[in-house]
């Protein structure tokens, strides 16, 4: 009886491997894995970026969401499509799954698929970039239809704060200061504090805000993380105030972070918890409709960044704001 009760489990762990491997057994769907390593890319974006109609990239998708290889992610009207966030190591299948993707992600994307999607990241990219400029006089109205400044800054400030008290950081980066709200903050807490933002007309006001408040130790750079990459910066601290929701790819964040930071460096986000709410898309300049914790402690794992302390802060009209930090190693080169 006891051989047999055997043979029947392993029966079964065949059933459950067998749809996941004949799922994964496709060039093609080998790819489209390789390409949502760590981003969300939508139906229509995949079928431009493997040039096949959507028809037919939706029955791949069909396929590998049914199997657990790939989970659907809602943004408003749209379907995304990202790898599973929730891997459990003691189930059979998601080891398997596992396997597939640490497989799949030794084998470089080849180059035309990587201009691909760095032009679909441009055309996202553009998205805000024209919200912002021409909402930039409402710039801070718009914000608040979502979230009020303090609401947020605050409870960021204060983590700073007693983090900055235990720590001989000398250096801070903000990602996307906007208007300048928060660069006193850091000019009061750091010697060095550099604002980055891609966009002029948000740089001009807080270049004003740098002004009036005499923060005489901020440097506003024009530009990405990518411009401070090539020009060799680090940090000690960097910030994202409400940022990860506009750029075309939030994951990038963290590895450009983590590149960017110090040894025993820190990574503080603050950013809205996943929604439904659609019209932040068209009022507010969103590209993403919120971010899943696990989302955010996944590309930071990614990125070789470890997971600190966390703050969930609810609001009234429905959103969910999380303020989060994310640590270097003191042994990371």
């Amino acid at each position: 009886m006891t051989s047999l009760n055997a043979h029947a489990n392993e029966l079964s762990s065949v059933d459950v491997l067998a749809p996941i491997f004949k799922a994964s057994g496709d060039p093609l769907r080998l790819e489209i894995l390789r390409v949502l390593r760590r981003d969300t890319f939508g139906v229509l974006e995949l079928s431009q970026m493997f040039d096949m109609r959507q028809s037919g990239m939706s029955h791949h998708l069909k396929v590998m969401h049914k199997a657990g290889l790939l989970e659907p992610q809602r943004e408003g009207n749209a379907i995304f499509y990202r790898r599973p966030l929730n891997l459990d190591s003691d189930k059979l299948a998601d080891q398997a799954i596992r396997q597939i993707f640490e497989t799949v992600d030794r084998v470089a994307l080849p180059r035309h698929l990587d201009e691909k999607i760095e032009a679909i990241r441009e055309q996202r990219a553009g998205q805000p970039q024209a919200f912002f400029s021409r909402h930039s006089e409402q710039f801070r109205e718009q914000q608040e239809l979502i979230a009020a400044f303090d609401l947020y800054a605050e409870p960021t400030a204060e983590l700073i704060r007693k983090r900055a008290a235990r720590q001989s950081w000398l250096s801070v980066l903000e990602i996307g200061p906007g208007e300048g709200g928060f660069l006193p903050v850091l000019s009061e807490l750091f010697q060095h504090v550099v604002g980055l933002d891609n966009s002029k007309d948000m740089l001009a006001k807080a270049t004003r805000t740098c002004i009036e408040e005499h923060l005489n130790n901020v440097d506003l750079i024009e530009g990405v993380t990518d411009t401070l990459l090539a020009r060799g910066d680090a940090f000690d601290l960097i910030v994202a105030n409400m940022v990860l929701h506009h750029v075309p790819s939030p994951a990038d964040i963290f590895l450009d972070a983590a590149a960017l930071m110090n040894s025993g460096g820190c990574l503080v986000v603050s950013d809205l918890c996943s929604h439904d709410q659609d019209w932040a898309k068209e009022n507010c300049g969103d590209l993403w409709l919120g971010f899943e914790p696990e989302e955010l402690t996944s590309w930071a794992a990614d990125a070789g960044l470890t997971a600190g302390e966390q703050l969930f802060i609810g609001l009234r009209n429905g959103f969910q704001v999380q303020v989060r930090e994310f640590w270097k190693s003191t042994e990371a080169a």
